[in-house]
């Protein structure tokens, strides 16, 4: 089996950080997924830089050094301290609540061979919370990506012309697991899922011989407050370039399958390996 995880972590902004951390860290040494994306992966932009790169990070830029308090870098620490070998890259992608960098993470067991990172929304200053991009790595397993998507109807970077140009991104690539945030209800039709789904991608959730009810996010949380007001949403979504035999997909970190880490829920799918 491949395992493959997927997280908004809404990370820094969250009570009990280091606590849910250690959780996280745990249940992915316990879990051993192959793969696990993350976003909203957050510094304090005011904090110390570090003095020398974390363990097995895989650098994308240069334009804005990892931060002492870094997400990525710390989870990656209680994964060492756990006797974990994984693998990781961060992109910081913009400036989060006036006061972070916000990024995109990648952990990996499998070495990575080569890493991708692209904007999909129009250029944008570094400051503009439109910003969204992106970031891929390739392991032996294929390609993966984590990204943070803009809502449907965004006045001024709608879905449709985002997903346009990461569909072009990543074109040339065989096979891609795209994970994260694509800020869609699943529910809703002829919309963000229906866009994707019509393209040719293939939902995990629905591919799954077993699976669980898939909700991703409870109630009203940050950037939905103009939106319809509904119990459930499923925009916390695995897709994959090609159909694939998917044998599970549940939903973790909900207070019911383990804590709550986040305003969103986690996914992890399990695939048929090559």
């Amino acid at each position: 089996m491949m395992k493959i995880l997927t997280l908004n972590t809404h990370s820094l902004q969250e009570k009990e950080m280091d606590l849910k951390q250690q959780i996280l860290a745990e249940f992915i040494a316990k879990e051993q997924p192959d793969v696990v994306a993350l976003q909203e992966v957050n510094q304090t932009m005011s904090a110390d830089a570090l003095p020398a790169l974390p363990p097995r990070y895989v650098a994308v830029q240069d334009g804005v050094p990892m931060k002492a308090d870094n997400y990525a870098n710390a989870l990656q620490n209680k994964l060492i301290a756990l006797n974990q070998d994984y693998y990781f890259a961060w992109l910081p992608m913009k400036v989060g609540y006036d006061k972070y960098d916000e990024g995109l993470a990648i952990f990996s067991r499998k070495p990575i061979l080569n890493v991708r990172h692209f904007q999909v929304s129009k250029d944008y200053e570094y400051t503009n919370y439109r910003i969204r991009m992106a970031l891929g790595i390739e392991t032996e397993d294929g390609w993966f990506f984590s990204t943070h998507m803009s809502w449907w109807n965004d006045p001024e970077e709608p879905f449709a012309k985002e997903w346009k140009k990461l569909k072009e991104k990543v074109s040339d690539l065989p096979q891609v697991f795209l994970m994260g945030d694509f800020n869609g209800d699943a529910n809703v039709r002829n919309e963000t899922y229906d866009e994707i789904r019509n393209s040719g991608w293939f939902d995990a959730y629905e591919l799954a011989l077993r699976k669980d009810e898939g909700w991703t996010v409870s109630g009203t949380i940050d950037g939905w407050h103009d939106q319809k007001e509904v119990e459930h949403r499923r925009i916390d979504l695995i897709w994959s370039k090609q159909a694939v035999c998917v044998h599970s997909s549940e939903v973790v970190f909900n207070g019911v399958n383990q804590p709550i880490l986040s305003d969103h829920f986690g996914v992890m799918a399990q695939y048929e390996s090559k």
